[in-house]
């Protein structure tokens, strides 16, 4: 059995998901403990029986729905690598816009709180792209918050964690940015979601009958966590962004739409008056 023959197989084996070949070269890559493409450069490179065996695993597992991230570990995001597993929701690709954004109006000094912060992925970043800043990290979930601080810790990210509902854990501390993904989808598409989705936490998805639960506290709550002039970066649905400035316009100016890699509306800025 060689890579080439591997992934042939792989490919036909996942051919219900979405991207059944190049799932099947990340999963190779794993067993090989190889980077994707010197792989594919060596396609007639015979796999030993246990690599074979353990790769016909790892497919199995992908064929059952589980996500590829938890089955690989680990996801990156802002150049950095991400432990990933069942205890909070996946980093995703499209929120590198609102990292970058929240990058872009922080200076040495400013303190900064990831909201709803889940792997810690947006804090632990701006933390090591802008050591200067003080980061809090917080989030309800006891078991995002641990895998918080896992990948804190193997990234050295001299970062605050606590554990709470939104605010609740700084009490009165007010910071120069708030950044925060917090759940959005609304509750009618339980269960209706990609199957890989509708495994991750519920509590990380969904933001009540129109998913903007999360969005009226945060415009209601922020402005008493905010120092003057201070910035608000909320990452949404593509369909949010009109309802979400509407939120904010009575104690926020300089309101602007977030746009990831495609073009497409990905979150909320805006600065408090």
């Amino acid at each position: 059995m060689t890579i080439r023959d591997a992934l042939s197989w792989a490919e036909n084996e996942l051919r219900e998901i979405p991207d059944p070949r190049l799932d099947g070269e990340y999963l190779l890559a794993h067993i090989l403990q190889m980077q994707r493409l010197p792989m594919l450069l060596d396609k007639m490179r015979p796999l030993a029986d246990a690599q074979w065996a353990d790769f016909q695993a790892l497919v199995a597992r992908r064929k059952g729905r589980e996500p590829l991230q938890w089955i690989l570990g680990e996801q990156p995001f802002m150049g950095f690598s991400f432990k990933t597993d069942h205890r909070a929701l996946i980093p995703r690709n499209d929120t590198e816009a609102v990292c970058e954004a929240a990058l872009e109006r922080i200076r040495p000094g400013m303190q900064v709180l990831d909201l709803c912060c889940g792997t810690g992925a947006i804090g632990i970043a701006i933390k090591k792209l802008r050591p200067g800043a003080q980061v809090t990290l917080s989030d309800l979930s006891g078991d995002a918050l641990s895998l918080a601080k896992e990948n804190a810790a193997a990234l050295q990210a001299d970062v605050r964690i606590l554990q709470g509902d939104l605010f609740q854990p700084v009490g009165h501390e007010k910071f120069h940015l708030i950044v925060s993904n917090p759940p959005y989808i609304p509750d009618d598409l339980r269960g209706k979601l990609q199957q890989e989705v509708n495994r991750e936490p519920e509590m990380a998805l969904f933001g009540g009958r129109d998913g903007l639960d999360f969005y009226r506290r945060i415009a209601s709550e922020a402005p008493g966590h905010l120092h003057q002039g201070g910035w608000l970066v909320l990452e949404c649905g593509d369909d949010q962004p009109g309802r979400i400035a509407a939120l904010l316009a009575a104690e926020f100016e300089a309101i602007d739409w977030i746009y990831d890699m495609n073009g497409h509306p990905r979150g909320v800025s805006a600065r408090l008056r």
